[in-house]
């Protein structure tokens, strides 16, 4: 059975707790928020790495990446015809269809798109929110530097390349693995490979020949001398 007030009791207690603690109310806008190196603010595009592969516009789930760009022939000293490239015209994002999922950023095989931090870009109008090329370029300094590499874990891929790269040929080869029987033996769910079958045997050669044995009898019957001709004539 409840008693009348415990509940009051109970919420005033609560109250009464909360009011000895400190606040941790941040006061925005007048102090900037402490946000995470890798908080989702805006896009920055860096237009000399794009090339126009429209993988973005592609994988975007939301569709509110719009790339436009013309061809135009390059030549290249020595080639026997000019070679082609694309030039971007246009590229835009509608923030106000962005669902802010990175798609966009991750599959760039080229690091043309960026994220950046700031998250202050409000407009009173919807239309505002379509940032272009030039828009989507100013981002760029606000996105802040790469995470240094950890030094206790292995080294980034462009970096052994490099080196492998500067080292030149005289590099010390890398030790060859186990061979193909024995990765296969050691991998569980992995068949060995099937043994090599015997090829036909060889053929045996013939004996030695004696030379100061006699030489075999032949089997075949002897020629029969052949007959004189008989006489044109008859003898009387």
């Amino acid at each position: 059975m409840s008693v009348p007030g415990e509940g009051l009791a109970k919420g005033l207690a609560v109250t009464l707790k909360t009011m000895t603690r400190r606040s941790h109310t941040q006061q925005y806008p007048d102090v900037a928020p402490e946000l995470p190196p890798r908080s989702r603010g805006v896009i920055g595009l860096l237009a000399e790495n794009c090339t126009v592969c429209m993988l973005c516009a592609r994988e975007c789930p939301d569709w509110c990446i719009y790339i436009d760009s013309h061809k135009e022939e390059v030549v290249v000293p020595g080639a026997a015809r000019p070679r082609q490239r694309n030039v971007l015209d246009r590229f835009d994002i509608d923030f106000s269809l962005c669902m802010y999922c990175g798609i966009c950023v991750e599959v760039c095989p080229f690091d043309a798109l960026y994220w950046s931090p700031e998250f202050e870009y409000a407009e009173y109008d919807i239309k505002d929110l379509l940032h272009d090329k030039d828009h989507l370029g100013e981002w760029m300094a606000t996105v802040p530097p790469p995470p240094a590499h950890d030094r206790r874990g292995e080294p980034a891929k462009e970096e052994t390349a490099a080196a492998r790269k500067a080292a030149g040929p005289a590099a010390t080869p890398r030790a060859a693995g186990p061979g193909p029987a024995a990765r296969s033996a050691s991998t569980p769910g992995v068949r060995p490979p099937r043994p090599a079958r015997p090829g036909p045997p060889a053929a045996s050669a013939a004996p030695p020949v004696d030379s100061a044995a006699p030489p075999a009898a032949s089997t075949e019957p002897s020629a029969q001398p052949a007959e004189p001709p008989e006489a044109s004539g008859a003898t009387e």
